[in-house]
């Protein structure tokens, strides 16, 4: 049985230390995306524990809304950058990395706790040094937030 490959586990050595999506940070979260079955999209699911709830009781707080879209922004945007290299994702790939240089955030329904939330992405431009990701956060069949990120590739001198 192969097992899907998340973008986060190709990260180079020195990028897997992000507390939102690090594969080799213990005390992290640990998020992981994947490329959509459909080719043209990214997917990051995650249950939001109590620990995380807002100023309204049972709703996820909003810098972790902006969290969750920036470690999904900036693995969907190497994903994009890589496949449009004609490349896969194997287990011997070390994905170039992308960092967050804009984030809006549209909050439009609270977030709620314990229960699955999707984070879905796609790619609205790619150019030599940037991609511009699309994303919808959704729980309970219903839209919750809305973002656009502006994601940079890190230079090799970064």
């Amino acid at each position: 049985m192969n097992k899907k490959i998340s973008i986060q586990d190709t990260y180079g050595e020195r990028f897997q230390h992000c507390w939102g999506c690090g594969p080799k940070n213990e005390g992290g979260l640990h998020l992981q995306s994947y490329p959509g079955e459909d080719g043209e999209t990214c997917v990051c699911q995650v249950t939001p524990d109590d620990q995380f709830t807002g100023g309204v009781p049972a709703n996820l707080f909003g810098g972790m809304i902006a969290m969750i879209f920036d470690c999904h922004g900036t693995a969907s945007a190497a994903w994009f950058a890589h496949k449009n290299k004609g490349l896969d994702l194997t287990p011997d790939t070390v994905i170039g990395r992308f960092i967050t240089a804009h984030l809006e955030v549209d909050f439009l329904r609270p977030v709620p706790m314990n229960e699955p939330v999707t984070v879905t992405s796609r790619l609205e431009e790619l150019t030599d040094r940037k991609a511009v990701i699309i994303m919808e956060m959704e729980a309970a069949g219903q839209p919750r937030a809305k973002a656009k990120m502006v994601a940079v590739d890190v230079k090799k001198d970064m």
